[in-house]
């Protein structure tokens, strides 16, 4: 792996050696990548991690006074001389002005939070992941979103406090924050590597010579697909929750080849496609039509948008294959490419965004105890996953008409509820009373 200092800029689209790289990855190097990451991902789900810690990097709202407020208190109780660690605390810049977060308040406390309170800024995550040893984010799923678009490289280990609105990534409760942290510390964190997806926007180069008869099928897999003047790498992203190709302001609906390693799978005529994670799989996968995925499947979903078609139904892919969206050249618009919904750019007629298994996996801090009843529970909390009324159970059959009579004037509403307390009723993530 290279060093931080000879990388460059992943979102600046100068590192084209890095893009040329993914696009040329041979299914191989991809296999033995994609082995290696899910390896050490169940290794590290299996033990606790006693991490070094030192540098630690404070996210939140910024926007949000309250969570400022919250942060302020984290930042507090973590510079504070009772730490047995004395913590280098990193908050955004713009903290530093802030007079909710109040930083020359802090440092008026004790002179030594002057020299241990440090700021971030986007560029220095991007470029110096290394500098942090643990991230600490408070506030909801797009804030942890977030650290994963900051961190375009490595990511630190990620422990997130639920202060937003669903909470599928944020794991633990911030009003015993002091007791998670120290216990972080002390005994060591449980990780899991979340799979993150690498999109390069790949350029069609003009050529006047045979401008109205260029192909991007024949170009990609055909007869062309060694020819590399074709195409050129533009930007590469990091993404942890999905990458949509779409129509954008255009009122038509978008035609996008969909490539899958050297096959050209299929021409989808919608109103765009959705590539989703695992982990991204309950955001607009799911508003989508898409199914829901356990984050530890290593796999791709593909979901149409909108699809001017009855039988295109939403598939699943292994995390080993490179798959290819590009705008034909003959198609009528344009169409746009988003980046866990942050970035927008244009792809053009000829254009095109591959999307492959990241090397570099977010690193999600998880509480102790079981992933996947955690991951259950968190879709029947958040999205009421199949919740109802459970079906009431036949009247006894047996015995004689006259005690059928008795039982009918019997209330047995009461012997109803235990029945349903017993057999997943209340408790049960999908009991409602009727």
């Amino acid at each position: 792996m290279p060093t931080d200092e000879n990388e460059r800029d992943p979102v600046s689209g100068k590192d084209e050696s890095r893009a040329i790289e993914s696009r040329l990855l041979t299914k191989k190097q991809l296999s033995d990548m994609a082995i290696s990451v899910r390896a050490l991902a169940k290794k590290l789900g299996n033990l606790k991690v006693r991490l070094k810690i030192r540098a630690i990097f404070l996210l939140t709202k910024i926007y949000d006074k309250t969570l400022i407020a919250k942060t302020r208190e984290v930042a507090r109780w973590l510079l504070s001389k009772d730490r047995s660690v004395p913590y280098i605390v990193y908050v955004q810049d713009v903290m530093k002005d802030n007079p909710v977060f109040d930083a020359q308040g802090l440092i008026a406390e004790d002179a030594s939070y002057g020299e241990r309170l440090k700021y971030w800024n986007v560029d220095l995550a991007r470029k110096r992941p290394h500098t942090f040893d643990f991230v600490v984010t408070l506030g909801g799923d797009g804030t942890v979103l977030y650290a994963s678009w900051l961190f375009q490289r490595v990511v630190p280990p990620v422990l997130s406090f639920a202060l937003g609105s669903l909470g599928f990534l944020t794991k633990f409760d911030f009003s015993n924050y002091q007791e998670t942290l120290s216990r972080a510390v002390k005994d060591g964190v449980t990780i899991s590597l979340r799979l993150r997806f690498e999109g390069t926007v790949m350029r069609s180069q003009k050529r006047h010579d045979d401008a109205a008869r260029r192909d991007i099928v024949e170009e990609l897999i055909g007869e062309e697909a060694d020819d590399r003047k074709t195409h050129k790498p533009d930007r590469t992203f990091e993404i942890l929750n999905d990458i949509v190709v779409d129509r954008g302001p255009n009122p038509t609906m978008s035609t996008i080849e969909l490539f899958g390693d050297e096959e050209h799978l299929t021409t989808v005529q919608a109103d765009g496609i959705c590539v989703a994670t695992p982990t991204g799989s309950t955001a607009y996968n799911l508003a989508a039509g898409g199914s829901l995925c356990h984050p530890e499947n290593p796999v791709i979903l593909v979901t149409a948008i909108c699809a001017h078609t009855l039988s295109f139904r939403p598939i699943i892919l292994p995390d080993t294959i490179v798959l290819r969206l590009g705008v034909p050249y003959d198609a009528r618009s344009s169409s746009w490419a988003s980046f866990d919904g942050r970035e927008r750019i244009e792809l053009s007629p000829g254009d095109y965004v591959t999307i492959s298994a990241s090397r570099y996996p977010f690193a999600n801090v998880m509480p102790p105890g079981r992933r996947s009843e955690d991951w259950v529970n968190s879709i029947s909390r958040t999205l009421q996953w199949n919740s109802r009324q459970r079906q009431k159970a036949y009247a006894d059959w047996d015995g004689d008409k006259g005690d059928h009579e008795d039982a009918k004037g019997k209330d047995s509403k009461p012997d109803d509820d235990r029945q349903d307390m017993k057999r997943g009723g209340q408790g049960h993530p999908g009991w409602h009373k009727g």
